[in-house]
Formats: structure tokens, C-alpha cells, sequence
């Protein structure tokens, strides 16, 4: 009896989790360059004194869809979209180095080029700063120039280059906060592979109906697990009067 209670009793508080991470990525729908975060189940032994005869589900974060999201045209000079495969790279506040989809950047008072939560972007050459009153153009290969608002036309200046990089998949985390990193924390090298759109933003890959259907399906199954700890608890009862009687 006891077998059924442990597999009901921790599938239902893992299918509350997988419910709450199904919650997250719809609520994410609309969050520019976010990647949906993928969980399953897995069943694990009781380990104790006995043979190991009962089991109890975990679940289990599998990683990330990397599935690329829709291309949105904004016409924003500081909108950038990175073509396939790739990341932006930002700066932590710890100095470390963040992977991000979300080409969405300005400028802070200081002329550093930020992404609008106000982390630092990474050039291949450090910190990217924009001289003031210029027009800003972000290249295909990620390189940005200026041109000069006011007094003369002058010639284009390169101020500098994103830093583009394509690590491996699945040596890729996600962070607390929202932002990747490779499993051992290190730095990557620039791709010159990698290519970017400008005054474009790429949407979310987070599908909003499948995420619908998908927290229909989970608070079935979790009226199933309820159900059966229900049975369970019936057939306990039960089985107590019989050996009642019997006594």
C-alpha cells in the first residue's frame, strides 16, 4: 500500500512544480529572446535498511529549448536580433560574462552601451562606449559606427564590435538571473559566424496555447495522483475492518 502512496504523494508535488515552471514560461510569452525551461520525470529508488522495492518521482530540469523565436521588425537603431545560432554577451555585476538573446539596448548617461536592465555590453574588445550626439549603425558582422549629428559630415567611425559567440548547447546554464552561462563560468571566443539584424528583436519561443494545453494536462494528472492516495487511503481502511472481523 505504502508503494502507491510514495509514487502519488511526490508525483503530485513535483507535477505542482512542473505546473509553476509551465506557469513561468507562458508568462513569458511576450519577454524578448526568452527560452523556455524544460522539466520531466524521472523515478528514483528508496534507498534504506530493505531491498529497494519502492520508488518515488523527481523532477528532473532538463535544460533549455533553444528553438529560435519570431523576428520582429522594431526600426530602432539599438535593436539588434541574432540570426540562428548565437548569443549576445553582457556583463555581469560580478564581472563575469552573461549569454543573452535580448537585443534590446541603450545608452546610459556615461555613454555606455547597456542592455535595458543596465548591464554592460561586451565588445570584442571589452565595454563598449558611444560618443555622444551621433547616429548609431550595428552591422551585420555586429559592428558598430557613428556618424555625427551635428557640424560637418565627416566619415563613418567604427567605435567597435558586439562580441557574438555560439558555445555548445548543452554546455550552457541558466542563471537566477535569466541569463546564461557556460557550466564551468567561463568566458567564450568570440564566432565570427554569428550574425545579427538590426532594428529588429527576436520574440519569445514560448508557444502561449501549447503552454495553456500543457497546464490543462498537468492538473489532470495531478487529479489523477490525488485520486489514486484516495484509493489508497480507502483500501487501507478497508482492509482494517476485514482483519477486524477476522480477529
Amino acid at each position: 500500500m505504502d508503494r502507491l502512496v510514495y509514487t502519488a504523494m511526490t508525483g503530485a508535488k513535483h507535477i505542482l512544480e512542473q505546473q509553476a515552471t509551465t506557469a513561468h514560461n507562458v508568462a513569458n510569452a511576450t519577454t524578448t529572446g526568452f527560452r523556455a525551461q524544460l522539466d520531466s520525470f524521472r523515478a528514483v529508488p528508496v534507498i534504506g535498511g530493505t531491498l529497494p522495492t519502492r520508488a518515488f518521482v523527481v523532477d528532473a530540469t532538463v535544460g533549455s529549448d533553444f528553438t529560435t523565436g519570431p523576428l520582429q521588425t522594431t526600426g530602432r537603431d539599438l535593436d539588434v536580433a541574432v540570426e540562428g545560432k548565437g548569443w549576445l554577451v553582457v556583463q555581469k555585476n560580478d564581472g563575469s560574462e552573461g549569454f543573452t538573446r535580448n537585443g534590446s539596448f541603450k545608452v546610459s548617461e556615461n555613454g555606455a552601451l547597456q542592455s535595458l536592465s543596465g548591464l554592460n555590453i561586451v565588445g570584442e574588445g571589452g565595454p563598449i562606449t558611444i560618443p555622444p550626439e551621433v547616429t548609431i549603425t550595428i552591422g551585420k558582422d555586429g559592428t558598430i559606427s557613428t556618424v555625427p549629428n551635428t557640424g560637418n559630415p565627416n566619415p563613418v567611425q567604427i567605435i567597435g564590435r558586439l562580441k557574438l559567440v555560439n558555445p555548445a548547447e548543452t554546455n550552457l546554464i541558466r542563471g537566477d538571473d535569466g541569463l546564461f552561462k557556460t557550466k564551468d563560468g567561463q568566458p567564450v571566443d568570440a564566432d565570427p559566424a554569428v550574425t545579427v539584424v538590426s532594428g529588429t528583436l527576436e520574440g519569445s519561443n514560448v508557444s502561449p496555447v501549447d503552454g495553456l494545453v500543457t497546464m490543462i494536462n498537468l492538473a489532470r494528472q495531478f487529479e489523477l495522483q490525488m485520486k489514486l492516495l484516495t484509493d489508497a487511503e480507502s483500501n487501507e481502511t478497508k482492509a482494517s475492518q476485514i482483519l477486524n472481523l477476522n480477529g
